[in-house]
């Protein structure tokens, strides 16, 4: 009886610790980028493009930065969207029925998540030559969608797993076809869960920096087109940092803590979302 009271007294002070190390980490980081951050943050950072050389101290913004970033993660999650919910739908043991063609994706999906995303930056850039193209906003909005696919549709497919075979079953009794099934009771069902793959794979998409170093580019200029070279945040970030002067380095963490904003704007307005949406969940 001892030994038992000390193995949960042991396990309790293990998961406190492990509560405080990730909790304290959190606050650690968010505190270091706005004690840096907050100081060299200013109206013409988000409101102005750079003046041909702003990553080297010259004077204008980032506006271009924050747009190219929207553009790339905007574009990557809606393509990565379109054509996860389809396959998460299709491992699903209704559709695949557990076969060897749903065990190869399952497995080739998770090989995709732990592949560093250096290598879809250097896959990117290969195809962009042979092709005889530039860095491009195009360019890294496809990357960024081979980035998040794996992410958002193992993600997807655990939510869908989730849902109660009784009813699917019901649904089935009354007459309902697969397709009706899936749509009104499945989707219905899993929407909030889905929303949060969606973002998980969003936050990943927008914070990248090695998968766009060579797809994307960077410009001081905002693209007006699909052809034209991007700018981004994680890029300003890293190029500001290696720059040797300090002034530059400080508006790295500017840039730091406003994609630090969007990134938390986009996770409570996708809470919400998920919140208004999860009246339509059977309990």
């Amino acid at each position: 009886m001892e030994s038992r009271r000390i193995e949960e007294s042991i396990f309790k002070a293990l998961m406190i610790l492990s509560l405080t190390l990730v909790v304290g980490s959190l606050i650690f980081v968010v505190g270091i980028i706005l004690w840096r951050g907050l100081p060299v943050l200013n109206i013409d950072m988000i409101t102005k493009t750079g003046e041909g050389g702003y990553l080297l101290g010259k004077g204008g913004g980032i506006l271009n930065a924050i747009v190219g970033s929207i553009y790339l993660a905007a574009g990557g999650t809606i393509i990565a969207f379109f054509l996860s919910i389809g396959i998460a739908f299709y491992l699903q043991k209704e559709y695949s029925g557990g076969s060897r063609l749903s065990r190869l994706t399952r497995f080739s999906l998770d090989i995709l998540w732990g592949t560093p995303s250096i290598v879809y930056g250097v896959f990117g850039y290969v195809v962009l030559m042979y092709f005889h193209m530039r860095a491009s906003l195009i360019g890294g909005i496809i990357v960024i969608a081979l980035l998040e696919i794996p992410i958002m549709t193992r993600a997807m497919e655990e939510v869908l797993r989730m849902v109660p075979v009784e009813l699917k079953e019901t649904s089935y009794s009354l007459g309902a076809t697969r397709f009706e099934t899936t749509m009104k009771v499945v989707g219905k069902q899993a929407l909030p869960g889905l929303l949060t793959g969606v973002l998980i794979a969003f936050g990943r998409g927008i914070g990248d920096a090695a998968s766009i170093l060579f797809t994307a580019g960077y410009t001081d200029r905002i693209p007006g087109s699909l052809f034209d070279a991007v700018g981004s945040l994680p890029l300003a970030i890293f190029f500001q940092l290696s720059n040797p002067s300090p002034q530059v380095q400080e508006k790295a963490y500017a840039a730091a803590l406003i994609l630090l904003i969007i990134v938390l704007a986009i996770s409570l307005t996708t809470r919400l979302l998920a919140r208004k949406y999860t009246r339509f969940i059977i309990k």
